[in-house]
């Protein structure tokens, strides 16, 4: 008489945080966004994004390839003691067994469990070109491979997904291989089977026809993992869910291999906001834009500016007619109400800025102009007049601000007068260099003479506009210079040419932007120092003076 078989252990409670379990957010930053050319992420680092990822609400990261390198295993072993997951489950990533090898002989497999994750991904071949010359094995024994390693997870209590790699190609070479594919991993208990376009070459209608193909013949219950290369990873995404799928993979910002995968948060946006459809907990999507910045200063790569839905300028507006529209209805020149993924409506201010533009300008800064029409004209003239000059105001609001206040007053808002200033470059006998600033001013009612040294001319400025400043206006001790930008304009000739500085200034609060344009980079510096630091009093609350 033989044991009758032994039932499988249930897998691993989710969360009591995580969404239903009928469609699946599934990251993969910590993973396949890490092969991203930049990106080099310690465990730390790894650990950090796991808690913004799991803060968000996906409801699964994936976290590495334990067994493969020191690091990815160490994440595992740190993840489990160090992070109390509340929305998402930690998956570890792997291959199916090796060809000809037992799976209870496979070190990687066993590698696999001992992690403690309670969901593991095992990629696998679909493409039968991939078995024969990569794998170098018969497609029977892929099949195998498949049906062994899903079923001998299973009963060891995991949760199983399945990816086919270059499922899409596959397909296209032997639609029926690849199914057989999709088939065996349902049936030895794989949760879900993953079609990858692996190599990022597919179209949207092309994903749809094949995932609407791939579930009618085989009933698998099906997810998607899209790469960039034809600039399609969101649509051809949201495309297989058109077509029936039900787990998407992602990565942060769309970090991946080559141009990158598909972006997590277009794609958990276009869900919950145009397909009405539930993927986060309650409350979360507003965590969008805080989420996606927050970790791209893990991965210390600068936020896109243009990303849909999280960049800065993502609903910025800068043409007059678009501003004339918004101050209507905002509606009518945007997809969304930005606050529900967490980001703002900007209004740019440049040469073509019309009344509108500066109106809501003026009421995204506190300052109401409603029936100031000769006010809003002067303000709208002065800043034509100095852009076509090279100043730019899109990029500088602290500057803009200043000249709004200033119209708004009918003066300046002055908190020093400058008398003079001058910078020097010593070139030594050594071959090292000097650099000595001077500034005379008033403030106050008292005339300041302050001399510094620094490693360039600009920042021996600064450093002199400090000493001369820093008794009588405390504040600017919190305020340091945090980002320098210079552009040669065009139009001019060599050095003798226009220069445009940026300087942005923060004071651990927050940061503001500030221009200076002339023919001398130092005194265009001086410039946007002069109102960076002004910026700065009138930020603290500072009175200007009378």
């Amino acid at each position: 008489m033989t044991d009758a078989p032994q039932a499988s252990p249930s897998p691993a409670p989710r969360p009591a945080g995580a969404v239903p379990d009928d469609f699946h957010v599934f990251d993969t930053t910590l993973r396949d966004g890490a092969q991203r050319e930049g990106i080099n992420l310690t465990v730390a680092d790894k650990l950090t994004i796991a808690r913004h990822l799991d803060e968000y609400g996906v409801g699964f990261i994936e976290g590495g390839w334990p067994g493969a390198n020191p690091r990815d295993t160490e994440f595992f072993q740190r993840a489990r003691e160090e992070i109390d997951f509340r929305h998402a489950q930690l998956v570890a990533f792997g291959a199916t067994r090796k060809a000809g090898v037992r799976v209870e002989d496979d070190p990687q497999v066993a590698a696999l469990l001992d992690s403690g994750a309670p969901i593991i991904t095992l990629v696998a071949k679909s493409h039968v070109g991939h078995v024969e010359l990569a794998l170098r094995t018969t497609p029977e024994e892929n099949l195998a491979m498949v049906r062994d390693t899903v079923a001998h997870l299973r009963s060891q209590g995991r949760r199983v997904f399945l990816d086919c790699e270059h499922f899409f190609d596959g397909y296209a070479l032997d639609p029926v291989y690849a199914k057989q594919v999709v088939r065996t991993a349902g049936e030895a208990g794989a949760d879900v089977v993953v079609l990858c376009d692996t190599n990022g070459g597919m179209l949207p209608a092309q994903v749809t026809a094949v995932v609407r193909t791939v579930l009618a013949d085989t009933g698998a219950r099906l997810g998607i993992h899209a790469q960039d290369d034809t600039g399609c990873a969101v649509a051809n995404t949201l495309a297989a869910v058109d077509a029936g799928a039900t787990h998407v993979q992602c990565t942060a910002n769309g970090y991946g291999e080559r141009v990158g995968n598909s972006n997590l948060f277009p794609v958990v946006a276009a869900l919950e906001l145009k397909y009405g459809r539930r993927v986060l907990p309650e409350g979360k999507l507003a965590e969008t834009t805080r989420i996606s910045h927050a970790i791209a200063e893990v991965v210390n790569l600068t936020p896109s500016t243009h990303q849909p839905y999280v960049g800065v300028s993502a609903f910025a507006h800068k043409a007059g007619l678009h501003a004339s529209a918004i101050k209507v209805d905002p509606d009518l020149y945007q997809h969304i109400d930005p606050a529900l993924v967490g980001n703002t409506m900007r209004m740019l201010v440049s040469d073509m800025a019309g009344r509108a533009s500066i109106e809501l300008k003026g009421k995204e800064l506190g300052i109401d102009l409603d029936g100031e029409r000769e006010l809003v004209g002067r303000v709208v003239e002065r800043v034509k007049e100095r852009e076509l000059a090279g100043y730019t105001y899109e990029a500088a609001d602290a500057s803009f601000e200043l000249l709004l206040r200033e119209e708004v007053r009918g003066k300046a808002l002055r908190y020093f007068t400058v008398e003079s200033w001058r910078a020097i470059v010593e070139d030594r006998p050594d071959g090292t260099h000097a650099n000595e600033a001077t500034v005379k001013l008033w403030a106050k009612g008292e005339r300041i003479v302050a001399t510094a040294e620094g490693n360039g001319p600009v920042n021996a400025l600064d450093r002199a506009l400090r000493v001369g400043l820093e008794r009588i206006y405390p504040q600017l001790a919190h305020m340091e210079l945090v980002d320098y930008k210079v552009r040669i304009l065009e139009g001019a000739l060599g050095t003798g040419s226009i220069t445009r500085v940026l300087v942005s200034t923060s004071d651990g609060r927050g940061e503001w932007s500030t221009v200076g344009v002339a023919e001398n980079v130092i005194a265009a510096s001086w410039q946007a120092l002069d109102d960076a630091y002004a910026y700065g009093l009138l930020r603290a609350g500072v009175e200007p003076q009378a």
